[in-house]
């Protein structure tokens, strides 16, 4: 079993955005554009968060920081630099912290993102999703092709070095050529990491409710084989089901994510999970806060603090909430790492696993557990047979 504690992370959650988008099912809350924001309040009430989550953390060094909506960039600088200051003020920050803001092309005023570096945020991950301009009206986006790229621009002027682009494909109406065509203005901007990703109709939003026409899945399969293909040639390798990166440039928060590390969650809706000390092992708890911008606010009056709920991991439910994250990496994970993590000797798991090696959804090698090309295409067959397995 595992007998260290992992690397730890705090998540930041910043729930508004200028307008809720029909695919999101996120945390976020529409407020229109220009509308007043309680900042102060807000970074008052996160600060109390994190004071009242100080105790789980015990004076562990924070690895990354990643700041998440809604649309963080909604907040102005000074909001970030207050609120970072109180992060140093209270816990050690690793020396070469990463430290992420999420950005919207529509919400950036001139001079932001010099405010936003000023303020010792260091990467950026902006929302851009397609450069076609009638793709973004129907994704309901409030900036056009022309936005993203004068922002990106602006980030590298203001001295932004690690940079993310989301950009999504499998887009109502679109074509193998529209969706390259989206890939190729974003390399022509030399991203440091590109998050590229299909367009999914998710419960609870507006496009479950009311699904646009999707491409066909033929069409579906040529835009990612040969999209893969055109971003590894331009030097973004895979390393996650969606995430290309450029060497030395992956994402320290999101693989902390996936190879199980604790992270705090401070924010309206943010989730947590943290690991203690138990006996030969670990015990582990997912803690979650009050979700509406409203009630979360109200908690800090309130007795019962920011916890909206916890519910500690059971230990028989380890293999699949290991396996969710570690075999979304293309490298997958060591046989002696799932086994520490999970408590299982190798001979159990590779028993357990019969099937999904049979189906091809697993790389057959006996020193580690990765998922096959056809595995990580079908993931969630692959997780299904992992989570009967262990039934």
């Amino acid at each position: 079993m595992i007998d260290h504690l992992p690397p730890l992370a705090l998540y930041v959650h910043v729930p508004w955005c200028v307008r809720k988008c029909p695919y999101c099912d996120f945390n976020s809350h529409g407020v229109g554009r220009g509308a007043e924001l309680p900042e102060e309040e807000y970074l008052a009430a996160l600060i109390d968060d994190l004071d009242a989550d100080l105790p789980l953390a015990a004076g562990r060094e924070i690895v990354s920081v990643f700041i998440g909506g809604g649309t963080p960039s909604l907040m102005a600088p000074s909001f970030y630099r207050r609120l970072l200051e109180a992060l140093k003020a209270r816990l050690p920050l690793a020396p070469d912290i990463e430290i992420t803001l999420e950005a919207n092309p529509g919400t950036l005023e001139r001079g932001r993102f010099a405010g936003y570096r000023q303020a010792g945020i260091n990467r950026l991950s902006l929302g851009v999703q397609s450069f076609q301009d009638d793709q973004l009206a129907v994704l309901g986006r409030i900036h056009g092709g022309a936005d993203a790229e004068a922002a990106i621009r602006e980030a590298r002027h203001a001295g932004f070095d690690n940079l993310n682009i989301d950009l999504m494909h499998g887009l109502p109406g679109q074509t193998v050529e529209l969706a390259l065509a989206d890939l190729d203005r974003a390399l022509a901007l030399s991203p440091e990491h590109l998050s590229w990703y299909q367009l999914t109709l998710e419960p609870n939003t507006e496009f479950h409710s009311r699904p646009p026409t999707l491409p066909e899945e033929e069409v579906l399969w040529d835009i990612q084989d040969i999209g893969h293909e055109r971003l590894e040639a331009a030097g973004l390798s895979r390393y996650e089901i969606s995430a290309y990166a450029r060497p030395g440039q992956r994402a320290r928060h999101n693989l902390n994510y996936w190879r199980f590390g604790d992270y705090l969650g401070i924010g309206a809706g943010a989730h947590g999970k943290l690991s203690a000390r138990e006996g030969e092992g670990l015990a582990i708890e997912r803690r979650w806060k009050a979700r509406q911008p409203e009630a979360y606010l109200r908690r800090r009056r309130d007795p019962r603090g920011f916890v909206a709920g916890r519910a500690p991991v059971d230990p028989d439910e380890l293999p699949l909430e290991f396996a969710m994250n570690a075999l979304r990496l293309v490298d997958g994970v060591s046989m002696a790492t799932w086994c520490a993590h999970t408590g299982y000797t190798p001979e159990v798991m590779s028993s357990r696993l019969v099937e999904a090696r049979e189906k091809g959804l697993l790389v057959e090698d006996a020193g580690r557990l990765q998922a096959s090309s056809r595995g990580l295409l079908f993931l969630n067959e692959l997780l299904a047979l992992i989570s009967e397995a262990d039934a």
